[in-house]
């Protein structure tokens, strides 16, 4: 088909809401005669098909470049709390750490506003009741589960929670808390041993499970290493398993897992330990050979964002910690808030 030359200098289509169409063909069917300027859409090309004439050769028209809005993400919920117990009963379990997840490319859509949510730890169970578990963070629509509590002998509630990862057991208990795949590990069980030694199980942790108890309690998983600040550091480690060996007082809590985990109480001597702030550790169990009473607390969540500072917006609530690390702008979460791309 013949092409009419318009003459005048300026084809006025604003007024139009449709499209303009041009014309389509393959390579072969390109004009035989073009001049400078003509624009087709080829058939045969990839990306946009649009392709024009330069005078000398036909020449691509690509799309624009358009940077993708990704960032690094780092989501840590509150660990597990540890029960306390009643005077000579058997060891606690240690409290399972919070879930864990992590990856490098999560694409933001600009302007729109992302939702961060960092959990707090499980609360100290008493000698009766189970400590809690670890409250969820969140961060878009990605969500990290609490770490399972602890298990306690008394009133039946031997069994680690199910968590991000799961809570040791008490001991002469096997029922541990389940982890949550992708997220955490479970936690560690009680397993028999002469002499009447109950130590509870060690809660999980990011990494590994928590490990068993018997005369000592049961070592809590440990964490992930992250350097997603620009410094190597581990989140979420499961708590300590308290000991039990009787009157015999030279056995030991199960140490706490890298990533904040608290230490489990030794026979006959120590409470455990909390699981440490904003790292989502899970808290170590309390001993409860003549010294009973209430437990300790999981540890706390975070929420970390690593963002291309050259796309970073400087739009966040909630006051994070600001940093930078080379190229990269890191935004960290120990409150709730929100970041806009």
């Amino acid at each position: 088909m013949a092409l009419t030359k318009i003459t005048n200098d300026l084809l006025d289509l604003g007024s139009d809401t449709d499209a303009l169409g041009l014309p389509v063909g393959t390579t072969a069917q390109r004009p035989s005669n073009p001049v400078e300027g003509t624009l087709r859409h080829n058939s045969e090309i990839d990306e946009t098909k649009l392709e024009t004439f330069d005078g000398t050769d036909w020449r691509k028209i690509n799309k624009p470049f358009v940077q993708p809005f990704e960032l690094e993400y780092l989501i840590v919920a509150g660990g597990g709390g540890a029960g306390g117990g009643t005077l000579n009963s058997t060891g606690g379990g240690g409290g399972g750490a919070g879930g864990l997840l992590t990856a490098t490319n999560y694409s933001l859509s600009q302007g729109a506003s992302y939702v961060v949510t960092v959990g707090a730890g499980g609360s100290a169970g008493t000698s009766t009741i189970i400590g809690g578990n670890g409250n969820i963070s969140v961060f878009s629509d990605l969500t990290a589960i609490g770490g399972g509590s602890g298990g306690i002998e008394p009133g039946g509630q031997s069994a680690g929670a199910d968590g991000g990862s799961g809570g040791g057991s008490a001991g002469y208990s096997s029922l541990n808390g389940s982890g949550t795949l992708g997220q955490g590990n479970d936690g560690g069980i009680w397993t028999i041993a002469s002499g009447g030694c109950n130590g509870g199980g060690g809660g999980g942790g990011a990494t590994i499970s928590g490990g068993t108890g018997s005369c000592n309690g049961g070592s809590g998983g440990n964490g992930f290493e992250s350097s997603i600040t620009g410094a190597a550091t581990y989140y979420a480690g499961g708590g300590g398993g308290a000991a039990y060996a009787g009157n015999y007082y030279g056995y030991v809590g199960g140490t706490g897992g890298l990533g904040g985990g608290g230490n489990g109480g030794g026979n006959g001597a120590t409470s455990g330990e909390p699981g440490g702030a904003n790292t989502g550790g899970g808290a170590g169990a309390r001993d409860c050979w003549n010294n009973a009473g209430v437990g300790q607390p999981g540890g706390s969540g975070i929420v970390i964002l690593r963002i291309p500072t050259s796309i970073y917006s400087g739009t966040t609530t909630g006051s994070p910690a600001v940093t930078t690390d080379g190229t990269d702008t890191i935004l960290t979460y120990t409150s709730s808030g929100t970041y806009t791309a």
